[in-house]
């Protein structure tokens, strides 16, 4: 198993605040990876230490074995496509092509020609005057394009319609399998990128709270619901990620594997237990349990059955 990228202790800490804190990651080569977690989670910062756009405060991290920071021949491996790149006033299309092919040495012209017809990119029109669907297109163009070994994009498909999605999931899994390379997607359409995934970490509050195969994440947690008082009853002893209310009815979603103890149990307290998608999973792990004791439609912050050492949200 070769390493693509790897963190040791990675700290990154904003005016004594930490936007990411001792991240121990390795990421494979060659495989597609979701960096997921809610706005503030740490997301963009670990994606732009991996890429040198900004230095740790401590820790390490090694791209290929090595650090990156300076380093030309590592640097020009990697293709981090910001959802906020910058770009300069005059530049249109073919200009910020023209300097992705000279800085990307596996640059491919004939998959962006094919892709700036099916996103129907203008070519005309200078790039601050897109709209915000055709700024993630050139995005994703250059990111594609690149066949850089390392990919990163941070939320690549902002302003697509769902056409422009599903036409960037099927180029992106095509020109993968004939070009295997690591790639990390940040996004918050989990469900729907469900089916590019085979590794997922998630951040929250500037940690990883998981790190693992997409398919061994599955069925890790699981949501009871019914009425309040038997869902409190029903995870006394649980470490429960989510809470919420609505008047006399509850939903919790509990880390754990569903088990026929569980649905025993569950059938003895008239609750019911199902499964909990991706999306769902990581939204619990992202739950903020203070703001919920001010909100009446949540439960109050979970009880004592919830460790206090439980992994931060973002």
């Amino acid at each position: 198993m070769t390493i693509a990228i790897e963190t040791r202790g990675l700290t990154r800490r904003h005016r004594g605040t930490p936007a990411l804190d001792d991240v121990n990651l390795q990421i494979r080569q060659n495989t597609i990876t979701g960096l997921l977690g809610r706005n503030g989670a740490g997301k963009t910062t670990f994606m732009s230490l991996v890429t040198a756009q900004d230095r740790p405060t401590s820790g390490d991290v090694r791209v290929f074995g090595e650090r990156p920071f300076e380093r030309a021949e590592t640097l020009e491996q990697m293709c981090f496509i910001r959802d906020n790149q910058r770009y300069p006033d005059d530049y249109r299309a073919k200009h910020a092509l023209r300097a992705a092919r000279m800085f990307y040495p596996n640059w491919d012209q004939a998959l962006a020609d094919e892709l700036l017809d099916a996103f129907r990119i203008p070519q005309k029109v200078v790039i601050k005057k897109f709209s915000r669907g055709q700024f993630s297109s050139l995005g994703i163009v250059i990111g594609l394009a690149s066949r850089a070994p390392v990919t990163f994009f941070d939320e690549p498909y902002l302003g697509l319609d769902a056409t422009a999605r599903t036409r960037f999931y099927d180029v992106l899994l095509r020109d993968y399998a004939e070009y295997p390379r690591t790639i990390v997607l940040s996004t918050h359409l989990i469900d729907e990128m469900d089916r590019l995934l085979e590794h997922v970490i998630v951040l929250d509050n500037g940690k990883v709270v998981q790190d693992a195969a997409i398919d061994d994440l599955r069925g890790t947690a699981h949501q009871v619901s019914g009425k309040t008082d038997a869902v409190a009853e029903y995870t006394a002893n649980a470490r429960v990620l989510s809470r919420h209310r609505i008047g006399g009815l509850a939903t919790a979603v509990v880390e754990g594997r569903l088990t026929a103890e569980d649905r025993e149990r569950a059938h003895d307290l008239a609750v019911e237990c199902s499964s909990v998608s991706l999306q769902e999973l990581v939204a619990a792990y992202g739950f903020d349990a203070a703001d919920a004791e001010h909100r009446p439609d949540d439960l109050a912050a979970p009880t004592a059955s919830t460790p206090a050492s439980a992994p931060n949200g973002a």
